[in-house]
């Protein structure tokens, strides 16, 4: 009778470790998926601005002057709270530098 009881416990432990394995796993993974996404969105961020301003470029005959200029008028959208845009103009002529950061 003793053995079979602890043999259950057993069972139970070994079940109970099988579980948190699991789990750990399980959030291993979400978490390489979320890098992955974050990536993922900043790539795009930085091409939709990179088109935006040649778009501009192409209609208007120059470069757009803010990137708050995009946002208006080209429709660009920034979560400001995951990312940062720096936007350099150094001429009506000449390509903006643009940089797109992941806020930590």
């Amino acid at each position: 009778m003793r053995r079979k009881i602890s043999f259950s416990y057993l069972k139970i432990v070994v079940l109970f470790a099988v579980l948190v394995v699991a789990v750990f796993f399980l959030c291993k993974g979400v978490q390489k998926m979320e890098t992955g996404q974050q990536a993922e969105s900043l790539k795009q961020l930085d091409s939709s601005i990179r088109k935006a301003t040649m778009t501009c470029y192409a209609t208007e005959g120059v470069y757009p002057p803010t990137i708050q200029y995009l946002k208006e008028n080209y429709g660009i959208q920034i979560d400001e709270s995951k990312f940062t845009v720096f936007y350099e103009v150094y001429g009506d002529n000449m390509m903006p530098e643009i940089t797109v950061i992941e806020r930590q």
